[in-house]
């Protein structure tokens, strides 16, 4: 085969969609930008039930690494000084005046939301999951990701991303049986302390609790590195020292 017949082939497998989608880049792309690897952030959890009733809650959050991500209750004043530690696939609650934290599971909710705690404390995606497939769709890929490990709160997700901003649209979480669970929407994108465009709101419903909805607003998203031992058991009743 001729020089010119090779360069040929290597133009056309190059500017094929399957050469030029990289799934795992893309997802990697999208965790950069809905949050810093390490930061600290606020954000209000309102749940909404079918009589229109609310709740709020006002949380100060730290986040390190891959699997480091602690998180604080400044709001309501029933629940001031509650804190939370997740370490990998382990979380646990700490409560005031109980003694020492206790553990909790990523399926469980802390607010007794549709956010369960592996929403409210949730790594990014690419640690978690594997992009089995990718394709390109009318102004967005879609993105079928695969647990990694059965301990991960969904086994499947379904996520739509936008293609001009890398930023996720809208994300289907599945059980392992293949029960749709929850659905996330990714709103609003605004520009946050480092001037990157994030969504502003999180928003979800479940089939499982017809009728209630679920938000995360964020007021704030801020670069931050803390030391390794403000991510431990002992340090998490201390944990407001660091705000």
């Amino acid at each position: 085969m001729t020089t010119i017949a090779l360069l040929a082939i290597a133009l056309l497998l190059a500017a094929s969609p399957a050469a030029a989608l990289d799934g795992a880049d893309i997802l990697r792309k999208v965790d950069a930008n809905l949050q810093p690897e390490s930061f600290e952030s606020y954000r209000k959890l309102i749940d909404v039930q079918p009589s229109g009733a609310r709740r709020e809650f006002l949380l100060w959050t730290l986040k390190k690494g891959k699997d480091k991500i602690a998180a604080l209750f400044l709001e309501p004043a029933s629940e001031k000084g509650r804190a939370t530690l997740r370490l990998g696939d382990n979380m646990w609650l700490y409560i005031p005046g109980v003694g020492k934290p206790i553990r909790i599971t990523n399926l469980q909710s802390v607010t007794g939301s549709v956010f369960n705690n592996a929403d409210i404390m949730r790594l990014d995606y690419h640690t978690e999951y594997d992009v089995r497939t990718i394709e390109e769709q009318a102004g967005a890929y879609f993105l079928d990701l695969r647990a990694k490990t059965t301990a991960v709160a969904y086994d499947r997700l379904k996520m739509w991303v936008d293609r001009k901003t890398l930023l996720p649209t809208r994300i289907e979480c599945y059980a392992a049986t293949g029960l749709l669970i929850k659905t996330l929407y990714f709103k609003e994108p605004k520009p946050f302390d480092d001037g990157r465009l994030r969504p502003a709101i999180l928003e979800t419903d479940s089939p499982l609790y017809k009728g209630y909805r679920s938000y995360m607003v964020y007021a704030r998203i801020k670069k931050r590195v803390v030391p390794d031992e403000v991510f431990t058991l002992d340090f998490l009743p201390r944990i407001e020292t660091m705000r």
